[in-house]
């Protein structure tokens, strides 16, 4: 065995010596140059000062040295932007993004287009944002969003059509290196787990990720050194690399590979197990070596690595037991996977079906109430305007009648609005000093008109002292405006819901009570989240019912 060990540390001492050769000409003529890397094993880079090549093409997912194209400065958009998203003038908006897409300059003719699809979007326009998007993955050689402008437009088309090919497509190029060099690692991450999701298809890069990072550490090297000729091992995700280089004219040539293919080398008649381990004891290249060993260490062989050999008995046993091992590891780790994966699916189908029953339910009612003021309003119209109105005194009161459900449907109108720039974010607030009595007095008043023709009525609790508070007078008063009427609306068959209010701990609390049917316990916890409705049963009397199903037949 110690006259395998020394053939063996000879063969790849020779090995590596003739890679070096080979490299020092790759990096003289800029080229391969006679080096064949394996395709998803190993890979040739040709450095320069701020450029890198990658041989075998299209190995590379991402590139540390991103090219500078083009991008348009932010401040060319700043008055589109103004009315897009400050003054949500989104019909202004377009028009000036418009303009500016039909600039010579193409950064900025690509920026515009980008911003133009946004805004169609938003307007729900998504036949006309899809033809903006079609035009911008056209223009290549400019950024747009920090990101090559093709790749943003593939990505956005990807998401009107929610057509898994698409995705696939997205997918596969992504794959191939397309946008390779213009890419950074978080982008690439960004735009991959966006493709597998819009595809559907889950597809794991493995080596091609460690290679692709090999080449970001192998170009910090070359940044931070300036040594001709090197070799070391490097682990990424826990894998062995092995990168030997060498410089000439001012660019350097490195081969990156797996030390397990240093070892394949090696004549089938050296009947022997061989294994590379580095200072930390970890092994590179081969099996665990066991006791018996004949060891030549980094020192003796002038590798990289200590080298240990053992029997080929040893080799057969250790690799059928490790073989065993990993079997039975990556069937017990699929299992895991697949149960895993379909419960994670199974609640997700579960959450996208209750979202899409809420939003129903959602727009149901909110159908619902503008039906009834929309209602009034016709049947008050055109009973004045056919002159159906018996005395001046009924006609007023048609008038007042239309004010109020005039008043109604603005309100239901402004807080659609509110919520949609909540949702987006950008809901303005504006923080004054009030006074909480003269704001409840206010809303509660709002209620005289409906509450008069009722026999109900809201009695309200003044505290001694004033309460001033630094609020937005228009959010709270909605906010105090939706509790009262919820109040009238769920306790019909009360007569009192009572307000009150006071200073209490260093703030002011506003309460309404009802005594009415309230709200199911299990379903309390929800009553903060989007589009919830909760369950609700109303009894009214026999004659309340027979007045409205007199109504319903005239």
């Amino acid at each position: 065995m110690a006259q395998a060990a020394d053939r063996i540390a000879a063969l790849l001492r020779a090995n590596l010596a003739e890679t070096g050769e080979r490299l020092a000409g790759a990096a003289a003529a800029s080229s391969p140059a006679g080096i064949t890397p394996a395709p998803g094993q190993s890979l040739l880079l040709i450095l320069t000062e701020d450029s890198l090549s990658a041989y075998p093409p299209g190995i590379l997912l991402y590139t540390p040295v991103a090219r500078h194209e083009a991008e348009a400065p932010e401040r060319a958009f700043a008055e589109g932007e103004i009315a897009e998203i400050g003054l949500q003038q989104l019909d202004e908006a377009a028009g000036i993004y418009r303009r500016l897409s039909e600039s010579k300059d193409r950064a900025l003719h690509a920026g515009a287009l980008m911003r133009l699809a946004r805004v169609l979007r938003k307007r729900g326009q998504i036949e006309a944002a899809r033809s903006i998007y079609e035009r911008l993955s056209r223009v290549d050689g400019v950024r747009v969003a920090g990101a090559p402008a093709d790749l943003v437009a593939r990505h956005a088309l990807c998401e009107l059509s929610r057509d898994s090919a698409d995705g696939m497509r997205l997918q596969q190029d992504l794959l191939a290196g397309r946008w390779a060099l213009d890419l950074t690692r978080g982008q690439f991450e960004f735009y991959w787990s966006e493709a597998i999701r819009l595809s559907g298809h889950e597809e794991t890069v493995g080596e091609r990720t460690n290679l692709t990072e090999a080449a970001v550490v192998a170009w910090s090297e070359w940044r931070r050194t300036s040594s001709l000729r090197g070799q070391r091992t490097m682990w990424i995700d826990g894998r062995p690399w092995f990168a030997i280089w060498r410089a000439a004219a001012g660019r350097q040539a490195v081969l990156i590979e797996q030390p397990e293919s240093i070892l394949q080398t090696l004549p089938v008649e050296l009947d022997a197990v061989s294994a590379l381990v580095d200072e930390e004891g970890r092994v590179v290249a081969g099996l665990k070596p066991g006791g018996g060993a004949v060891v030549r260490t980094a020192n003796e062989t002038q590798l990289p690595w200590s080298l240990y050999v053992t029997g080929s008995q040893t080799q057969r046993d250790t690799a059928l037991t490790a073989r065993q091992r990993f079997m039975r590891l990556g069937f017990g780790t699929v299992v895991v996977f697949l149960i895993a994966g379909t419960y994670f699916v199974a609640r997700a189908i579960r959450r996208e079906i209750a979202v899409s029953r809420l939003q129903s339910d959602f727009v149901a009612t909110v159908s619902h109430e503008f039906r009834s003021p929309l209602t009034a309003m016709r049947q008050m119209s055109e009973i004045l305007a056919f002159g159906r109105v018996s005395g001046e005194e009924r006609r007023q009161k048609y008038y007042d009648t239309l004010v109020g459900e005039t008043r109604r449907l603005q309100r239901l109108v402004e807080t659609l609005l509110n919520f949609g720039k909540m949702e987006e974010g950008v809901r303005q607030y504006r923080f004054e000093e009030i006074d909480t009595g003269e704001l409840v007095e206010g809303v509660v008043g709002e209620f005289a008109a409906e509450l008069a023709t009722s026999g109900r009525r809201i009695e309200v609790s003044r505290p001694s002292a004033t309460c001033p508070i630094r609020a937005d007078a228009d959010a709270l008063a909605l906010a105090l405006r939706n509790l009262v009427d919820n109040a009238l609306k769920y306790s019909s068959n009360q007569p009192v819901v009572s307000v009150e209010w006071g200073c209490e701990n260093g703030g002011v609390a506003i309460r309404v009570r009802d005594r009415g049917m309230g709200i199911p316990a299990d379903e309390q916890r929800l009553i903060f989240q989007k589009f919830v409705r909760g369950t609700f049963t109303i009894l009214l009397p026999a004659s309340h019912r027979a007045r409205k199903e007199g109504a319903a037949a005239l």
